[in-house]
């Protein structure tokens, strides 16, 4: 392959990512809605929650650890506050801020949608790969991050040179 076939591999290659991304979720979103009648960004607040030590964490840091932008969190959290799966309380530290602390509702559906999530992951995803297709797909996810991390995404592209008029 030339590199004139980059572009277009480079094309196809992202539009199979983001239709395999898009399948993916939504089959998972499905099981978990079933199952646990837990949406999947429900979900993936619960986890981040749990992934930390402490009972409680701001939801700046809640934010930052998902990615997501404040206001989206703040707006995802009142609709499971209402569902009674997370308490929002005053920061002890500074008094500024809120915690986001668990329910025991949410807590105890936390346990249960984690292995719905696992099986459909399973079901969904990983059952359809060999070891080696998995081996490669971290490896991928390994060369993103490091890019990402590398600073290289925030750089702009050079121009290839252009003769003078």
């Amino acid at each position: 392959m030339t590199d004139t076939d980059r572009p277009r591999r480079a094309s196809v290659a992202w539009a199979r990512y983001r239709r395999m991304r898009q399948i993916l979720d939504a089959a998972v979103a499905r099981d978990l809605e079933r199952e646990c009648d837990l949406s999947l960004p429900e979900y993936e607040v619960l986890a981040a929650m749990e992934s930390t030590e402490d009972q409680c964490i701001r939801v700046s840091a809640l934010a930052d650890r998902m990615g997501w932008a404040h206001s989206r969190l703040s707006r995802q959290l009142g609709r499971m506050q209402r569902r009674g799966l997370i308490g929002r309380e005053p920061c002890d530290l500074d008094g500024r801020g809120d915690d986001v602390v668990f329910t025991d509702a949410g807590t105890s559906l936390l346990r249960t949608a984690a292995v719905a999530h696992r099986d459909a992951v399973e079901r969904h995803f990983t059952d359809a790969l060999t070891e080696r297709q998995l081996d490669e797909l971290t490896a991928i996810a390994e060369s993103i991050d490091d890019h990402r991390a590398s600073g290289a995404e925030t750089r702009p592209r050079t121009e290839p040179d252009t003769p003078s008029a």
